[in-house]
């Protein structure tokens, strides 16, 4: 009989970890909630150290936990309709990362597909984290970002856009919804040449079609004050896939994973305050969580 570990008892784990290599961590927990797996990229920006995994699959009703250093700046989004063989090759119909590998090493997503954005603070010392949910290169699924941290925002974009989107802007026969700037190229939808400043870059008919669905979303790239939102000295992160229990499109089912025991699980996550003060990570690949479909907890070194 598999094990089940429970969201709460992962990011406890991932604390424990933490502080026991002297680190001053943020832990990101993946849910998913879509009916099919999905393979969550990660790409670390410049001047960031990758996490411990930058890419995995996460089948449907399972989540996974990853350990960031304060100060960490990235992105994550999920590929859907991923085939990959025994050894790890193969490719995504959205959200690919073109590594041809289930790790995306260093590449970021091929639009369209539905990011969220960190540049993580001083941790538990008290630095604010910045955090979006973005669809300015295009929406494949629906997501949100919840903290632990009581009084931050949740954000995301919850609607299924894929229903919504326009057929010029449509791909993969309707598994993802491209943005206006991938279709066209035009600088008045891609913020360049003339349009790259607030001023002369404003919203197009699409763009305010995505924010109209999903207001607290960037919809283009100056779409700042209803986007982006702070948080300090927040202690965990939830990114679901599929809150809603959205079917992803295109990606192929899989029935195992870690279940979720309770659907308001991340309130309970709120732990931060009882938590002493930590020093800063020296190296973070030493220091993930991961879970696996069967339910047991590993350690990667």
């Amino acid at each position: 009989m598999d094990h089940i570990i429970s969201p709460q008892s992962l990011v406890l784990l991932s604390t424990l970890l933490c502080l026991f290599l002297g680190g001053d961590c943020v832990t990101f927990v993946f849910v998913n909630k879509c009916e099919d797996t999905v393979w969550p990229g990660v790409l670390s920006n410049s001047g960031s150290p990758p996490l411990d995994a930058t890419g995995f699959a996460l089948p449907s009703g399972a989540y996974r936990t990853l350990l960031a250093p304060a100060g960490w700046s990235g992105r994550f989004w999920a590929r859907t309709g991923c085939s990959f063989d025994g050894f790890g090759h193969g490719s995504c119909a959205t959200g690919d990362c073109g590594s041809g590998q289930v790790e995306c090493k260093g590449a970021g997503a091929a639009p369209p597909a539905t990011l969220v954005e960190f540049t993580l603070g001083g941790g538990t010392r008290g630095g604010e984290d910045y955090y979006d949910v973005s669809l300015v290169d295009g929406y494949n699924l629906p997501m949100t970002v919840e903290t632990s941290r009581e009084g931050c925002a949740t954000t995301g974009c919850v609607e299924d856009l894929n229903r919504l989107c326009p057929p010029e802007l449509r791909t993969g026969e309707g598994a993802a919804c491209r943005s206006a700037c991938d279709a066209f190229g035009r600088p008045e939808f891609c913020c360049s040449g003339q349009y790259s400043n607030p001023q002369t870059c404003r919203p197009s008919a699409y763009s305010e079609l995505f924010k109209s669905a999903c207001p607290q979303a960037y919809s283009y790239a100056f779409d700042d004050a209803t986007s982006t939102f702070t948080c300090a000295a927040a202690q965990s992160y939830a990114i679901t896939f599929c809150p809603v229990s959205t079917p992803s499109r295109k990606a192929s089912k899989n029935p195992t994973g870690v279940v979720p025991q309770d659907d308001s699980w991340l309130a309970s996550l709120a732990i931060g305050s009882a938590n002493p003060t930590r020093r800063s990570v020296a190296s973070v690949s030493a220091a993930a969580v991961t879970v696996v479909v069967t339910g047991f907890l590993f350690v990667s070194s």
